[in-house]
């Protein structure tokens, strides 16, 4: 990387210690151009893991703001801090041994019914998801509706760490997406056609050709292949 002018740099602080780094960059760069390796708190730096997680404070500013690093771009002056896991309430399950009920939820996330439908977990969702809706719906019991709705949440914890009922949003949803998945969702008849005719052996020689392709071919074969029209 070509070394910039100091008048080409703008000061942030990094776990209280300042560093000066190009403006045009995320925090998540600013951080890796100061020097840190990241080895948790970075995932796919495209906004889709929810692993990266930061908090930070702006000069001048007494209100704390909470964004994925890999999507926010650096400030002068801003305080940060990366979160790589939120210590929220994870129930343990077997989800051949629970029932798709508003009381197995209770149950496992009895917080759930303390949830105020503020909306402050929608607020600061990267995927503008709306967390409270699908909260109302779970309170409610509609676990196919909350599943739906839910459906892109990337596991960041920014909602969990607004929320100021402590609520765990996005493991209850997951939850939730597991019960429709496993009870609810009707069933793909052509997925179970599909996985029995390769069970039986249909595809054995056509597999055993892409075993020995090269990672190359491989991607040119998944580049060209047929894709449904939406």
């Amino acid at each position: 990387m070509p070394e910039k002018k100091n008048a080409e740099l703008i000061p942030i602080y990094i776990m209280g210690k300042q560093y000066m780094v190009p403006p045009s960059l995320t925090i998540m760069t600013a951080m890796e151009y100061a020097g840190y390796k990241l080895v948790r708190g970075v995932g796919c730096r495209e906004g889709f893991c929810g692993a990266c997680a930061t908090v930070y404070r702006l000069p001048g500013d007494y209100r704390l703001y909470i964004g994925l690093a890999c999507q926010t771009m650096v400030q002068p002056g801003m305080y940060l801090a990366q979160i790589p896991s939120f210590p929220i309430q994870r129930a343990v399950y077997n989800i051949e041994e629970i029932t798709p009920t508003l009381a197995t939820i209770v149950r496992l996330y009895p917080e759930v019914l303390r949830c105020l439908s503020c909306g402050t977990c929608s607020k600061v969702c990267p995927q503008n998801l709306d967390v409270r809706d699908f909260m109302a719906d779970i309170m409610r019991g509609d676990i196919a509706s909350a599943a739906n709705k839910s459906f892109d949440c990337i596991m960041c914890g920014l909602c969990a760490m607004r929320c100021p009922t402590e609520q765990g949003q996005y493991n209850v949803a997951i939850l939730c997406r597991r019960l429709y998945g496993k009870y609810l969702a009707p069933k793909a008849l052509h997925l179970a056609e599909r996985v029995a005719e390769v069970k039986a052996g249909k595809y054995d020689v056509e597999l055993a050709q892409m075993k020995k392709k090269t990672k190359d071919e491989l991607k040119e074969l998944y580049n060209k292949r047929d894709i449904e029209p939406e």
